[in-house]
Order: C-alpha cells, then structure tokens, then sequence
C-alpha cells in the first residue's frame, strides 16, 4: 500500500520516464500503457501498486521497487532439497534387467 507521507509519489507517465526505470528492448523507455497494464493486469501474477487522484493514476518509486522485487522473487525458484539428483545410468539398467532374467 502506497503511504503518501512516506513515499514519493509520482503519476505513471512520470514513472515512464523516470531514469531508475530501465530501458527496455531497443534501449526504449516503457510507454506509460505498460505501466499502466502493470498496474491493472499485472505480470505474472504481481501487480504494480497504485492510487488514483481524480483521473489521475500515480504509484510511488517505492512501488515500483517492491514490484520488481516481487517479480524477481517471483521467478527464482525455491532451492531443492539436493544440488544433485542421481538418475541412475544404463549400466544400473543393466544390472538389474540381468538380475531379473532378461539378459541381452
């Protein structure tokens, strides 16, 4: 939730052409429409923070920070429980149709 006293608040085109914002493909700036998709749609699931003055519809740098850090929490997955998984080989395949009686 956006605090106005706490946060600094800014309109979403202003956020468009904010410089902390990066640039996307083509070195472009976002058009204010993403912002504005983001805060309505989402991506991923996780929508951009906003509040609404008349018609106008602002968000916060703050905002935008705890959208990108829920989006990139968001995409690393959690750690399993093992770095490492054993498949077990063709030879153990072997061994063990040998073992049964299916030789080759």
């Amino acid at each position: 939730m956006i605090d106005l006293n706490a946060e600094t608040v800014i309109s979403l085109s202003q956020a468009a052409k904010h410089p902390a914002l990066p640039r996307r493909r083509g070195g472009k700036r976002p058009h204010v429409s993403t912002l504005y998709r983001w805060s309505r749609q989402g991506c991923g699931g996780i929508r951009l923070e906003t509040i609404r003055f008349g018609a106008t519809r602002c968000t916060s740098l703050e905002a935008i920070q705890r959208f990108a850090n829920r989006l990139t929490a968001a995409e690393d997955p959690p750690a399993a429980e093992s770095d490492c998984v054993r498949l077990p080989s063709t030879d153990d395949a072997a061994r063990e149709l040998a073992q049964a009686g299916f030789d080759q």
